[in-house]
This record gives structure tokens, C-alpha cells and sequence, in this order.
């Protein structure tokens, strides 16, 4: 799946703009303000339906407009596919996949998946777990499809049974309700245990191999550490079970799935507690990297990479040793730069440029 062009109306800074993306490496220049974000975020939202900045997603829409609209052109083994999305403030979006509504675009098989690094995503090395978890759960529903209803079914057992603890505690219920909730969490959270379990171990040895590439010597890690050490089902009921005295106590459920977590480390330390800023940087850009290339060796075509700001805190070494990293790997990459020199080799043949400024193209340079 490749991108080949985006169109953006009245999407934050853009009135109406229409960029094309090379087949591999695409650099974004121009000033602070220009717009660099909003023309990442503008790509993201068309692959997914949804920012990647904000939860208020009225601030995508341009001062001034009612509406902003995004269209995306993109091209798999099938032929040609448009994706588009429409959102006004106060109602509902209008998503379309090749002329058709659909819900979601997330549940739409002829997209591009997408991965995106923003400075602020550095919460999801040092940051709460839950982030950690979440993001874990998106890589998992793209690498297998299939298995995303997983997380659902365990959130939804989850809050049955944490309802029917507030119901006991309210004294309208008894402890030995409990245990036919507890075989279902259970069934649901080890399915999402062992799906997590071999989504992290598919990623630890490029996860190595990139960081150690990026300046993260002596063996950087990533690893899973889940809650319970359950290892089967029946396991995790019985942990549950032995719980539910406390979970009564504290009026929820304490144990679980729901409480596990995703370590990284360097030198033996946990990145999150002991790492400075700029290798917490390189553990993030490893691991989004390391899951592409998982994902780029299952799915039909790696996710669209996307690098904001990505090379300003980055030294000349290990600037050079990103972009040989994404111009050797499949798929396209999308940087933005305050200047074209910060990204070594942007002005090779094969290496796409755009230029823009207070919301508008200046330039589009493609590949020769």
C-alpha cells in the first residue's frame, strides 16, 4: 500500500492544499508555525479518521470554516483506493473508503497503517502504563486484525465485574456472584495476555538490533510484564478469586491484564525511571521502528512513517544513522525539518521535498 497524494481543506492551517508523497522518503521543511504538523496530522487523520494530537477535534477545523475535510489517494495490488473524511463540529464525521460510508476507517482493509512520532509521545517511554498498554493493543489489532476484538471483550468483562463489586459493596449482591465473572475475565485476559506476550517478543530482537544502531548501547531491551503469572486461564480465575476480599475493599478489580505493563531498558536500567530525555527519544523511535518491521514482515505493506520534529535533538551520527534506517526498509517515511540540511542526505535524487509556509505549499519536489 502507497500513499501517492493528500488533499486537506480547511484542516487547521490549510485552506486547500494537495501534496504528493514519494515512494519512499519524503521531507517536510519550513519554519516554526509553517504548518509541518498540521500536514502530518492531516495525513493521520485521513489513514485513521482521528488526530493524533488532540481529543478535541474541533481544533482541526480551520479558524473561520464549518467544516474540514481531508481526502487520501492511495494504491495496493488491487489498484486505486480513496479515502476521505469529513468532520464539522457538533455532528457526526462523514467517512468514505472508494465512495462507499463506512464507520470506521480503522475496520477498512484497503488503508495504509500508520505510525507517527510527535515529541509529546515520549509519555509512552516515561509516562503511566495505561499508555504503554494502549499502545501495545494498537499494535497487536494491526498486526493480527482479527484478534482486536480481544481487548474489548476483556474491557467489557472487566466492567461487568467491577459493577457487580459496586452492587456487593452496596450490599444489593453476594461474594459467590462473583465467581462466573471470573471465569469469563479470565478466559478474555490470558487471550490478551498471550497475545501480548508474543506481540513484544517478535519486536525485542529488532528493538536490540535498532537502538543499539540509534546510540542505545549495552543491549537495549523492551519486555512485557504482565500482572499475574498465570499461565493459563484457569490460573488467572484462581488469582482472582484469592482477590476478591481485597477488590471488594478498594471497590474494584486490582488484578489483571488491565494492570500490565511494557518495560524498556538500557544498561539495565528502566528507561522510564533512569533514562535521560534524548535516549528516552531513541527507545521510542526503536520501538516504533521495530513494530513496523514486524508488521511490514506480516501485513501486506509496512505502516506509513511518520517523524515530526524528530532530528532536533538528534546529533549528526545518529541523524545519519535514522535515515539510513528508513531509507534501507521498506515502506514510506515522512519527516519534517526546520531546515532540509538536518536530515542527512535529503537532497539525494530519491528523496522527496516539501516546502511549506503559514499553511501553504511553497514547493514539491519529487524523486528523480
Amino acid at each position: 500500500m502507497q500513499v501517492l497524494s493528500l488533499n486537506l481543506r480547511d484542516f487547521r492551517s490549510y485552506h486547500d492544499v494537495s501534496v504528493e508523497l514519494g515512494d519512499g522518503l519524503t521531507v517536510v521543511t519550513g519554519p516554526n508555525g509553517a504548518g509541518k504538523t498540521n500536514l502530518l496530522e492531516g495525513l493521520y487523520f485521513a489513514c485513521t479518521g482521528r488526530s493524533c494530537r488532540t481529543n478535541n477535534e474541533r481544533e482541526v477545523v480551520r479558524f473561520g470554516a464549518g467544516t474540514a475535510r481531508t481526502l487520501l489517494t492511495c494504491q495496493d495490488a488491487d489498484g486505486r483506493h480513496e479515502l476521505s473524511v469529513g468532520f464539522a463540529p457538533g455532528q457526526s464525521k462523514v467517512m468514505r473508503a472508494d465512495g462507499a460510508m463506512v464507520d470506521r476507517l480503522l475496520d477498512v482493509t484497503g488503508r495504509p497503517l500508520v505510525s507517527v512520532f510527535l515529541p509529546d509521545r515520549l509519555e509512552l517511554i516515561k509516562g503511566a502504563p495505561a499508555l504503554r498498554r494502549a499502545h501495545l493493543d494498537q499494535f497487536i489489532a494491526a498486526l493480527w486484525p482479527g484478534r482486536a476484538a480481544t481487548r474489548r471483550l476483556y474491557g467489557q468483562a472487566l466492567a461487568q465485574r467491577n459493577a457487580l463489586i459496586a452492587r456487593i459493596r452496596a450490599g444489593r449482591g453476594s461474594p459467590t456472584s462473583l465467581s462466573s465473572w471470573d471465569a469469563q475475565l479470565a478466559r478474555h485476559g490470558f487471550a490478551l495476555m498471550s497475545d501480548r506476550r508474543t506481540a513484544v517478543a517478535m519486536i525485542a530482537e529488532p528493538f536490540r538490533h535498532i537502538g543499539v544502531a540509534l546510540g542505545l548501547d549495552s543491549e537495549p531491551e523492551v519486555s512485557y510484564r504482565p500482572r499475574s503469572a498465570a499461565t493459563d486461564a484457569g490460573g488467572l480465575a484462581r488469582d482472582l478469586a484469592e482477590r476478591i476480599d481485597s477488590d471488594l475493599e478498594r471497590g474494584f478489580t486490582g488484578h489483571g491484564p488491565h494492570r500490565d505493563d511494557l518495560s524498556t531498558e538500557h544498561d539495565g536500567h528502566d528507561l522510564r525511571a533512569y533514562g535521560s530525555q534524548g535516549q528516552q527519544r531513541l527507545a521510542l523511535l526503536a520501538l516504533l521502528l521495530a513494530e513496523r518491521g514486524v508488521l511490514a514482515d506480516h501485513r501486506p505493506s509496512a505502516p506509513v512513517m511518520l517523524l515530526d520534529d524528530v532530528m532536533s535533538e538528534l546529533d549528526r551520527d545518529r541523524r545519519q544513522a535514522l535515515v539510513d534506517l528508513l531509507r534501507s526498509s521498506p515502506g514510506q517515511s515522512v519527516i519534517t525539518a526546520t531546515d532540509l540540511e538536518h536530515v542527512p542526505g535529503s537532497t539525494d535524487q530519491d528523496i522527496a521535498h516539501l516546502a511549506v509556509a503559514d499553511g501553504c505549499l511553497l514547493a514539491m519536489a519529487a524523486p528523480a
